[in-house]
């Protein structure tokens, strides 16, 4: 290509020589000479561009087996030179595969060591908590069994008739202990004289004579119909808690009539006796089955529960210090006229020692009148002696 541009280049010099010398040369023979000159010239110069062509032909297909030479020298030395790079990284890789190797053993070793000891820790600490809950539930497995034995116990306690009756005692006892003296209550006492039935408690009030007037109370517990009745409640069925409340009113309704006829008798004890429940929810359910009001008008006898109780018998504390200032009120009056006469006779002496105090004031007046006046007298005879000269004086000393 280069040679064809070096043709062009200089046909074109060629060419422009010719312009000129055709317009410096006005004659037509000189025109003639330079077309000659010109056409041979044009005609050497394609004789040349065609030889140059071939040149340029020949030294491209010689350059383009020299190129396809270099290229086959080329790619054979990059098949040479990727075999050593991939052998050479082969190696590399493998080298890198055994480094690698042997450094996750050795990670391997350092993780199943700690790992060994955490879990063994782990387990330790684990099982040494397994081991304290444990503890703590047979702990708890040795107090629940206290328990349900005490519940047991608790339970053999309710289900007898005269154990429910001793814990309806203990209870009412132990209030009677912290409101009431011990002289204001009494305990298994026959009410009724010449009668063998003794009731549990009895609070002691005034009466007309030297006996008192006795306020009965008996503690009952029907528990086997509370707890039937408790157990209805639970199931939800109407017609079971019907049958129950009913059952259960019919034992209050015995226990009042057993307290009327036996410990009720005027005027040895009080118009009315008291039934005491030892639990609050019975005698809840005797609240709101009117049961209360029942009991009061058909058989005297007033039910209580715990909180009741103790609320009547402060009541009656109160009732007994107001009656005790009742009694005592005659004895003040008494005191109180003996105070009055003593206190006249007292009055009269007190006149009568004014009237001694007013002479000795008199008499003390006049004894210090007539005392003074002559001492005064004596004081203005003392003032008149006659003076002594003192050398006289001594004279007569000597």
């Amino acid at each position: 290509m280069e040679y064809i541009a070096i043709g062009l280049s200089a046909l074109s010099c060629i060419l422009l020589c010719i312009l000129l010398i055709r317009s410096l040369r006005p004659a037509r023979r000189p025109y003639d000479d330079l077309e000659r000159l010109f056409r041979r010239q044009q005609e050497e110069a394609r004789q040349n561009i065609q030889t140059l062509g071939n040149i340029q032909a020949e030294a491209s297909q010689r350059s383009l087996r020299q190129l396809e030479e270099r290229i086959k020298t080329l790619e054979v030395s990059n098949k040479q030179e990727l075999e050593a790079v991939r052998e050479s990284v082969s190696r590399r890789l493998r080298e890198i595969q055994a480094d690698n190797a042997l450094q996750l053993d050795k990670i391997r070793g350092t993780v199943d060591e700690k790992l060994q000891k955490t879990l063994e820790s782990q387990l330790a600490q684990s099982f040494e908590r397994v081991s304290r809950q444990l503890e703590e539930v047979y702990k708890g497995l040795g107090e629940m069994q206290n328990l349900a034995a005490g519940v047991g116990d608790l339970k053999k306690v309710l289900s007898n008739v005269k154990s429910r009756g001793i814990l309806g005692e203990i209870q009412l006892g132990a209030i009677l202990r912290d409101i009431l003296a011990p002289e204001q209550y009494e305990e298994n006492v026959a009410v009724i004289p010449g009668s063998p039935n003794r009731v549990e408690y009895a609070v002691r009030l005034p009466g007309d004579g030297e006996r008192p007037v006795y306020l009965p109370i008996d503690a009952k517990f029907p528990a086997d119909a509370y707890s039937q009745l408790q157990a209805a409640y639970e199931t939800g069925a109407h017609d079971a808690v019907d049958a129950a409340a009913k059952s259960l009113c019919e034992r209050l309704k015995g226990f009042a009539r057993d307290i009327r006829d036996k410990y009720i008798k005027e005027p040895c004890t009080t118009g009315f006796a008291i039934l005491f429940l030892p639990f609050e929810g019975l005698y809840a359910e005797v609240v709101n089955r009117g049961l209360l009001e029942t009991l009061q008008r058909d058989y005297h006898v007033n039910v209580a529960g715990p909180s009741t109780m103790a609320a009547l018998l402060n009541s009656l504390q109160m009732g007994f210090r107001t009656l005790a200032i009742q009694q005592r009120s005659s004895e003040v009056w008494k005191v109180l006229g003996a105070v009055k006469a003593q206190f006249a006779q007292f009055a009269g002496v007190l006149e009568s020692a004014q009237k001694r105090v007013d002479q000795l004031g008199k008499d003390l007046d006049t004894l210090v009148g007539r005392r003074t006046r002559q001492i005064q007298r004596a004081l203005r005879e003392v003032e008149t002696l006659p003076e002594i000269p003192l050398d006289a004086a001594g004279e007569g000393e000597e």
